[in-house]
């Protein structure tokens, strides 16, 4: 394995990790606070660390490529935010979230398809279906989905949508930007959304008055600087030098981080459950060895 390869597969599994995680962040978030006011301090958090660095990055962005870096922040932090923290919030748990998170590739794909005219090398959609099929499988083996919550999972759904539409937009509008430059820059401007919802949450009073709602908000601003500042900066670097689809495929391990969190927490973790994690695992490495 080159050099290359061997950093792509690093920045994979660090992703892989951090994402992996973010939902118990989420979880503990939710003891105290409301979805909306979770996605609100995350975005914000992210931007406020990213403010000194996006302030210099905006001017050396070209003029009319800051609306696709602001569309681009829109579809793959600000929204996606919220619509995870309500989904979490209401009926939602942790496991499912993420399994649900890994329609990602698959949606990659199809956009590529039918919106940029792209062609799937037929090994790579072989290895994205092997994957897909795992997490059915999994997500079968742990209940699933139903009529209580099909409507907060069909939240997930869309963001994964999104997610999707982004990395289309990242990887066809922004190939020859800085991926530093693309981070910092789109978490400083959907910070200016999440501001505002923050204020209209009346989060101040929250956070002086409710000592359960200021350690909520740290949990919350924990996965906004480590689960959005950090892990986009490194997925624009992923998508840069491995392509979208493969990075995509990050939210094909997620499940593999939340197996492991359940085994941390004495969950019973059954054999039909690791068999599905092998298949998903051995879907990404065809996809990641088909040219």
């Amino acid at each position: 394995m080159d050099r290359q390869k061997l950093i792509n597969w690093g920045l994979f599994v660090v992703l892989s990790l951090i994402w992996g995680s973010s939902f118990i962040l989420m979880k503990l978030s939710k003891e105290h606070l409301n979805g909306y006011q979770i996605g609100a301090v995350r975005i914000f958090s992210a931007g406020l660390v990213f403010l000194p660095f996006a302030l210099i990055h905006l001017f050396k962005l070209p003029r009319r490529k800051i609306p696709v870096v602001a569309l681009s922040g829109l579809l793959g932090n600000l929204l996606p935010a919220f619509l995870f923290a309500v989904a979490i919030e209401k009926k939602i748990d942790s496991a499912l979230a993420g399994i649900l998170n890994s329609l990602t590739p698959l949606f990659v794909i199809v956009i590529s398809i039918l919106f940029f005219k792209a062609k799937v090398p037929q090994k790579k959609l072989i290895g994205v279906l092997i994957g897909f099929a795992g997490l059915v499988m999994l997500s079968l083996s742990k209940g699933g989905i139903s009529l209580n919550n099909i409507g907060y999972a069909s939240l997930i759904l869309l963001a994964t949508i999104m997610y999707g539409l982004n990395v289309n937009v990242v990887t066809n509008y922004l190939k020859g930007i800085d991926p530093f430059h693309m981070a910092t820059v789109s978490l400083a401007l959907m910070s200016i959304i999440a501001g505002i919802v923050i204020w209209q949450q009346d989060m101040v009073s929250i956070a002086l008055y409710d000592e359960g709602a200021r350690v909520s908000i740290l949990y919350a601003a924990l996965l906004g600087v480590v689960g959005s500042a950090i892990a986009t900066l490194l997925f624009y670097i992923l998508i840069k030098q491995a392509g979208g689809l493969f990075a995509s495929l990050v939210t094909y391990a997620i499940p593999v981080v939340a197996i492991f969190w359940g085994l941390v927490a004495h969950e019973d973790v059954t054999l039909i459950q690791i068999s599905c994690l092998a298949i998903i695992l051995g879907g990404v490495y065809l996809t990641s060895k088909a040219t």
